[in-house]
């Protein structure tokens, strides 16, 4: 079967692009040494010569194409369109989160954010708090900004407290979950894009298992806490920012400075609100007017529900800030350039995961391992192993979400796997916590943010990260076979 000439499955992005050479069925053992290669390209890149991970990413589609069947004049072209599609379906996504968390953050509705759940909970409970400002803040905003922020409230409590500053560390760095596992942060956001799945289903499963995850690991601050001591740094000591990130990242003193808690909550709340609504309304098929089934469908598209938040998230900026248009534009500047990368990074990434569709990966597994190895709760636990390996080697939990996905996409096609493809997502992004260590730039922020060691950060950091993507994994086994929500098959 392998080895004879036919007509492929017309190949077709998540944006809707597709073409149908005629190519030749390679040998199932070829199509791994493919994947093998690719693999190859994109770890040796980024760990042994250092290069970033877009060119990585887009070296190791380039290789994989080449290798891969199909017409040579195709090769090249259709590695660009894999590219194009991905961006298309994450970029402006992942752009306008950017700019979410860069307004939030300088108008101060982030700190309004952190400080309503201290007032919440109370300093008594103060770990609390700052693991579920650190959530909700980390749906938007990237890690090492919500670190950045949360980092500062705990030297504080450690100081009214008098202790528990290990567990302070922890809670704030608990949010790492929600990185991971929630869209808009681009990974989750990627994955979700690359298996064919709901942004809105991908969030409403993301927090259902990354909260649990999230309490777990502030359970093991506690637990760590009583068992090592650490003093916070010195306030006069580097916080480990960037000298042009000062004014973004400055602290503001009083409440009545910041934002009110509705202006700072509605660039969270709002795209949440909008997304979650048109899932759950095509899910159960809501009856719904005309006009209000179509409203409804435009305002809950990503594209649109996050542009209201960014507009929302900016104006709040010049509201309370008093900034000049000047001012703002330069701070979008800002937010777009690290954003921009980060689309680059994923989208060369998609078009990775594309050419390993065009490799025939599903058929050789299939044919090598049978029917049932590319389904079942077996790929769950196949997919979470592969990001934590991926995560592990090369320090990345993007980069490893990304790999995994156009993995997993291209093992996948065509198959019924008696569950909904989201829980596969959340595999995936459970797996990328998992294995992280000094290769991880968020264990350098944790440890010099934190003034912790690298021993100490070995014994805090990294089991924090393993029991959140393994509490995380349990979640998703839990819900894959409580509620499969089985589509039909992968196209």
């Amino acid at each position: 079967m392998c080895d004879s000439i036919g007509e492929q499955s017309p190949f077709e992005l998540r944006s809707g692009f597709s073409f149908s050479p005629k190519v030749t069925l390679v040998p199932e053992w070829y199509a791994f040494l493919i994947l093998f290669v690719g693999l190859a390209v994109v770890i040796g890149g980024i760990v042994a010569l250092r290069v970033h991970a877009f060119l990585a990413l887009i070296t190791a589609a380039v290789v994989v194409s080449l290798m891969a069947p199909g017409e040579w004049v195709d090769k090249i072209p259709r590695v660009a369109e894999a590219f194009g599609s991905t961006a298309a379906g994450v970029g402006v996504v992942i752009a306008l989160a950017a700019i979410i968390g860069g307004a939030m953050t300088a108008s101060g509705a982030a700190d309004r954010v952190v400080r309503m759940f201290i007032d919440l909970f109370g300093e008594r409970r103060g770990g609390t708090a700052l693991m579920a400002s650190g959530f909700a803040i980390a749906i938007p905003v990237f890690f090492d900004t919500v670190f950045y922020l949360l980092v500062p409230l705990a030297r504080s409590m450690h100081r009214r407290t008098g202790g528990c500053y290990v567990k302070y560390l922890i809670a704030a760095a608990a949010s790492a979950s929600a990185h991971a596992l929630v869209p808009p942060t681009p990974g989750p956001l990627l994955v979700a894009n690359e298996l064919g799945v709901d942004i809105g289903l991908m969030m409403l499963v993301g927090i259902a298992v990354a909260i649990p995850a999230s309490i777990v690991g502030l359970m093991f601050g506690s637990w760590s806490d009583k068992r090592m001591t650490v003093a916070p740094p010195a306030e006069t000591e580097s916080t480990g920012r960037h000298a042009a990130d000062d004014a973004v990242y400055a602290e503001i003193a009083g409440d009545d400075e910041l934002p009110s808690l509705a202006w700072s909550l509605a660039p969270i709340v709002l795209p949440v609100c909008l997304i979650t609504a048109n899932t759950v309304a095509n899910a159960v098929q809501l009856d719904l007017p005309e006009p209000a089934a179509n409203a409804l469908a435009v305002l809950g598209t990503p594209n649109l529900a996050l542009l209201l938040a960014a507009i929302l998230a900016l104006v709040t900026q010049q509201m309370y800030r008093q900034q000049s248009l000047a001012t703002i534009a330069n701070s979008v500047e800002h937010a777009l350039m690290s954003g921009g990368v980060i689309v680059l990074i994923t989208a060369a990434g998609g078009a990775f995961g594309g050419m390993l569709r065009e490799a025939q990966l599903a058929p050789a597994i299939k044919t090598a391992f049978g029917e049932t190895a590319a389904s079942g709760i077996g790929l769950l636990l196949l997919a979470f192993a592969m990001a934590s390996l991926i995560k592990f080697a090369q320090g990345s939990s993007t980069a490893a979400m990304i790999v995994t996905s156009g993995m997993v996409a291209a093992m996948i096609q065509g198959t019924s796997l008696g569950y909904h493809p989201v829980y596969l997502c959340t595999s995936i992004g459970a797996g990328s916590l998992v294995g992280s260590w000094m290769n991880d730039s968020g264990f350098w922020i944790f440890a010099k943010m934190g003034g912790l060691t690298e021993l100490q950060t070995l014994r805090t950091w990294t089991p924090l990260l393993a029991i959140l993507g393994v509490v995380a994994m349990i979640m998703t086994l839990l819900l894959a076979t409580a509620m499969p929500m089985a589509p039909p098959a992968i196209p």
